[in-house]
């Protein structure tokens, strides 16, 4: 009878243990239970059950604090406050791939919350469990382990390189040869994680033959394991130039490309636009490759078609392509670049989006005469006198804008384009670079001083010349204008000219004869004014 008695109550005490732990789990799923879970102590009541005799209430118990670890960064916080990551780290090396999944979940919750989390991660012990749940047959280990391995080591170069310590490096680029795709696409994110700190840690990856499994991956039909493959060889690229031939060299170029063109994804196009970006940054001839393999049309395209900051890294390297020589220039204008670039400029809401579309308008408009006449043609100038005119208090755009004016208007010789500017309202620094530019063309183009001065663009100097503050560069620019043209031409399309007329009238009024003395009937000085 007593035995029978003892062993009724230890019964209800497990499936009490196996209840009230599945419950909280179920419970930690919504949000809007979790103050109440935190202030009846649930964190204390889940602690000891990480270590219960029956493997199902351990697991129900990790499940319970992963979910609750993920709503916020104190939640999580209050996981390793109560010493419960040993548990987890612990929970690695057992031979249930159950709680091995519950156990990395769970430390993952806690390590994507920040630096100090993910140290904490690392500094109980975990990542050597972590490492040796890679080699697990089951995949879906593989992948919380792959995924806690990417948050702990995203946060700082310090934690990278300890996760590299770890020897998960080599692991997780055999994770992205499985033929799982949720496990291809978490391993090649993790590397990316640990080779965007520095140009060690990306060697690191290189030297683990990462590179070419990567490129493998960047014509994938899932866009997950496409997007973040691309962004693993960006990672890796960014560093050098060096770093970015071996991503070529891996002949990623023109398959990447493809990735621009990726229907059902625009987080794959940007992921694809980024990796050009990273690549064509570094040197002409690693440009120039790049150009050869189409990717100036496909940049192009990617430009025009996104939308907001999806439009950044196409923009940023159509700049970069465009900055090393007067040929990749002339590519970018072949393929029709500068009216995306305009429209970026005009259309985009943000200021750091018009920043950078200035600042690529101006490398492609910076070497010649043709390059600076195509930036004008395509309506890029009075686009970046709007921008810069309207750029409020974003001083890097307003900086941004004059520095790309300079560039182009300083090749500009297209005198209707300059005469457009001069008779627009433009700052005293952009109107002194126009008419100072247009002095330089006109002192070696007498049809061009006829236009100019047809066109109102000289009356429109003379206003400027009315304004200038004395010995400014616009007085100056204004001064070598008027060098140009016979004195009397000034004096007439000056804003004073008729003011001065009816000066003289009034002086030869005031020397006419009397009525009826020397002068025809009718003579006065008011009928002179009149005429």
């Amino acid at each position: 009878m007593g035995t029978r008695l003892v062993l009724q109550a230890f019964e209800r005490y497990q499936k009490e243990r196996v209840a009230f732990v599945s419950g909280v789990a179920e419970m930690a799923k919504g949000a809007q239970n979790v103050d109440a879970l935190r202030q009846a102590g649930v964190f204390g009541l889940l602690g000891p059950l990480l270590l219960d005799p029956v493997p199902s209430v351990q697991l129900s118990a990790a499940t319970a604090l992963a979910r609750l670890a993920g709503f916020s960064d104190d939640l999580a916080a209050e996981v390793a406050r109560l010493g419960l990551l040993p548990h987890l780290a612990a929970s690695l090396g057992t031979q249930s791939r159950f709680q091995k999944r519950a156990a990395a979940k769970c430390l993952r919750a806690v390590a994507k919350h920040g630096a100090d989390l993910a140290g904490a991660v690392a500094g109980c012990g975990a990542l050597k469990g972590l490492t040796g749940c890679l080699e697990e047959f089951d995949p879906s280990v593989k992948e919380e382990a792959a995924w806690t391995l990417g948050y702990v080591a995203c946060h700082t170069p310090a934690l990278a390189q300890q996760v590299v310590g770890a020897n998960a490096v080599a692991l997780l680029v055999l994770a992205a040869q499985e033929p799982e795709l949720g496990l291809r696409r978490v391993a090649a994110s993790a590397l990316a994680d640990i080779a965007k700190h520095s140009p060690e840690l990306a060697q690191a990856v290189v030297d683990a033959g990462a590179v070419g499994h990567l490129v493998a991956l960047v014509t994938s039909t899932d866009g997950g394991v496409r997007r973040h493959a691309c962004l693993a060889l960006a990672a890796v690229a960014g560093h050098s130039a060096d770093l970015a031939e071996a991503v070529v060299a891996a002949d990623a170029f023109p398959r990447a490309l493809t990735g621009l063109k990726f229907p059902a994804d625009e987080r794959v196009r940007r992921a694809a636009a980024t990796l050009v970006r990273e690549v064509v940054k570094h040197r002409a001839d690693l440009a120039t490759t790049l150009v050869s393999s189409g990717a100036a049309g496909a940049m192009v395209d990617q430009v025009a078609e996104a939308r907001g900051n999806a439009r950044l890294p196409g923009v940023m390297a159509l700049g970069f392509i465009a900055a090393f020589s007067e040929t990749l220039a002339l590519a970018i204008i072949a393929e029709k670049g500068l009216a995306p670039l305009v429209a970026t400029l005009t259309d985009e809401p943000e200021d750091y989006l018009k920043a950078a579309a200035a600042w690529s308008i101006g490398q492609v408009a910076r070497h010649t005469p043709e390059h600076a006449r195509a930036a004008a043609d395509a309506g890029a100038l009075p686009a970046l006198v709007a921008a810069e005119a309207g750029a409020g208090g974003a001083e890097d755009l307003r900086a941004k804008c004059r520095k790309a004016l300079k560039l182009a208007v300083a090749h500009l010789t297209h005198l209707p384009a300059l005469d457009a500017l001069a008779q627009r309202p433009l700052g005293e620094a952009v109107l002194a670079l126009v008419l100072g530019q247009a002095g330089r063309v006109l002192a070696h183009d007498a049809p061009g001083r006829a236009a100019w001065a047809h066109s109102g663009a000289l009356a429109a100097t003379q206003r400027a010349g009315e304004t200038a503050p004395p010995g400014s560069e616009l007085a100056e620019a204004v001064q070598v204008i008027n060098s140009s043209y016979p004195e009397e031409i000034v004096r007439y399309y000056s804003p004073a000219y008729p003011q001065m007329l009816l000066q003289r009238l009034d002086v030869l009024a005031g020397s006419a004869p009397a009525p009826g003395v020397g002068g025809p009937p009718g003579t006065t000085v008011q009928h002179v004014a009149a005429r």
